[in-house]
């Protein structure tokens, strides 16, 4: 069951967008608060290693190898600030490519369902924090060596490059029929700089959704005993 928590604004979208062309490189964060996760309590969350999310979660008497289906629930998008205008524009856009990503993704090993049945998980993503980049001080630091310069270290002291879009997502696995869960995951990104990536200052985020996608892919693989599961570099 989500754990309640306060938030100034709930978006829940389902309608699917086309996909934007081309986008920035994202990064994983040095850290993120495990308390931010609501979709599993945080206390049941470790910190993971390597390529691992930050924090996550699999329950060891889960059998993953006997699902052959898969509902993904619409992407739950949230942030502690109301928006509105473009702004809301983009954070539909981005929640809706969420959506995208992930089904896309997962269809490569399952089917897609809409109804709980047996042998059939179920998936529920959210994303938050979902923060815009300057689009002046983004021009900067991807054209001047002094942005560049001012960027990288702020990169390393705190794991956000100087203004570029951030964003934190969470990933919940369970049993679509009983409730038991699978599986949890906690992770933040910041968006990495390209020349394409200067006038769409929500590039950033949309490559954080894109590579968890492909990193859910990869961990139901690798869940389930998979053999040559897709490697995603993070």
């Amino acid at each position: 069951m989500i754990r309640e928590k306060t938030v100034g604004m709930l978006l829940m979208f389902v309608l699917v967008l086309p996909l934007a062309a081309g986008c920035a490189p994202s990064l994983k964060a040095k850290s993120v608060d495990v308390n931010q996760a609501f979709l599993v309590d945080p206390a049941i969350l470790t910190a993971g290693t390597g390529d691992q999310a930050l924090y996550r979660y699999q329950n060891p008497n889960f059998d993953f190898r006997k699902y052959t289906k898969v509902i993904v629930d619409p992407v739950i998008l949230y942030n502690e600030k109301a928006v509105e205008g473009a702004a809301r524009e983009n954070y539909q856009k981005l929640a809706n490519n969420a959506f995208v990503y992930v089904v896309d993704e997962l269809r490569k090993d399952y089917t897609i369902a809409t109804e709980p049945g047996p042998d059939t998980l179920r998936i529920q993503f959210a994303i938050s924090d979902a923060q815009k980049a300057a689009p002046v001080r983004n021009f900067l630091t991807t054209f001047m060596p002094p942005g560049i310069a001012i960027s990288s270290v702020k990169y390393a002291a705190t794991g956000k490059p100087a203004a570029v879009g951030e964003v934190t997502g969470e990933v919940k696995m369970t049993d679509s029929g009983t409730g038991q869960l699978a599986g949890a995951a906690l992770d933040r990104r910041v968006g990495g700089k390209t020349l394409s990536g200067v006038f769409d200052t929500w590039e950033g985020a949309d490559s954080a959704v894109q590579y968890w996608a492909k990193r859910i892919r990869y961990m139901l693989c690798e869940a389930r005993g998979g053999k040559g599961c897709p490697e995603i570099k993070p």
